[in-house]
């Protein structure tokens, strides 16, 4: 099994969120501006890196909302013939300054914000409805859905 960890920030101001559109290997959907760890890096520093390279915005670290895993099975993997158990590190950030860009050459293709009522109807990945979730109730496991974790949940 191949293992991938990855940090997310929620960043809501005056009732918009700031979302990344990911687009990959013929794959596409809104996500929250985040992405994998590189080496030996904190999952704080990462989240923040990621924000900067997917958005073009300076931001910081409010505090840990939670963190979710998933089992992707081998066969609906973009690539690798493992399955890959996937953790995401949910946080709550702001911008403290830069100005809203693309990514260039990433696997995200544009940053924008959205109106909170409005991201609802967006195709979105799996994770942003987890993180609103995180950040409404704050569990304090970390936890989302209330406490409770299904053994080895599995990407559907």
């Amino acid at each position: 099994m191949d293992i991938r960890i990855a940090a997310y920030a929620v960043i809501i101001r005056d009732g918009e969120i700031l979302l990344s559109h990911w687009n990959e290997h013929g794959r596409s959907g809104w996500t929250l501006p985040g992405g994998g760890i590189e080496g030996t890096e904190h999952p704080a520093a990462a989240v923040v890196r990621e924000v900067f390279e997917e958005t073009g915005y300076d931001a910081e670290v409010d505090r840990l909302l939670g963190i979710d895993t998933m089992v992707v099975p081998a066969a609906k993997r973009i690539s690798g013939d493992a399955p890959l158990y996937g953790m995401r590190v949910v946080y709550r950030a702001h911008v403290t300054g830069g100005e809203l860009r693309n990514e260039v050459g990433g696997s995200s293709d544009e940053a924008r914000w959205f109106p909170l009522d409005e991201v609802s109807s967006l195709k979105l990945v799996s994770l942003v409805e987890i993180a609103l979730q995180l950040d409404a109730d704050e569990p304090a496991n970390g936890v989302p859905g209330g406490g409770r974790w299904e053994r080895s949940r599995e990407r559907r």
